[in-house]
């Protein structure tokens, strides 16, 4: 086919769909944290001076991946980590209740944050939910965080085909060599 010819032919193929594929749809990118140090007590109590640190240093690293929802439990400790972002971000966290139910607290965790498609998530949660919050959202599996251990952050990029990928790293200042902890290295 001559040259001049194919060029009359865009047009059409353009009027007739043929135009080039349409950009993938965004991931969903999901950050999953325990709650930032307690303060020493019992029940629903606050974060300590240390988690106030933590909490900050987690502020930078989501105010730099662009959160857009914050997910959180009802209690106090979830609140208040989550608590430097969402001032930072003018964001008001949506509260996931815990449940007796463990199972279906981590899939009413993880299907709150399948509703943001496309958006970047933050979800803090706590030692026994973080690895299957996790895991209910397709990502890795892994053994629940031990009481000592507050620094890890789980990146999840969820394509729009459902692919995830995981990514297990640390944020704050580290666990503690020799609080109990097995570490991962």
């Amino acid at each position: 086919m001559n040259p001049r010819r194919a060029l009359l032919l865009i047009p059409l193929l353009l009027a007739a769909g043929a135009a080039a594929p349409a950009p993938p749809a965004p991931a969903t990118v999901v950050l999953v944290v325990r709650h930032a140090e307690r303060a020493p007590g019992s029940g629903d109590v606050a974060i300590s001076d240390v988690g106030v640190a933590r909490a900050k240093a987690l502020a930078e690293i989501t105010r730099q991946a662009g959160v857009q929802v914050i997910i959180t439990t009802q209690f106090l400790r979830t609140k208040q980590t989550a608590g430097p972002t969402a001032d930072a971000l003018g964001l008001t966290p949506t509260v996931v209740a815990t449940q007796a139910d463990l199972p279906g607290h981590l899939a009413a965790v993880a299907a709150a944050a399948r509703q943001q498609a496309g958006k970047t998530v933050l979800v803090v949660g706590h030692s026994n939910t973080v690895p299957g919050i996790v895991a209910a959202l397709g990502g890795t599996k892994y053994p629940d965080l031990c009481d000592a251990e507050y620094d890890a952050l789980f990146t999840l990029v969820i394509d729009a085909e459902g692919s995830v990928r995981t990514v297990r790293t640390r944020f704050g200042e580290p666990t503690p060599v020799g609080a109990g902890c097995a570490r991962m290295r």
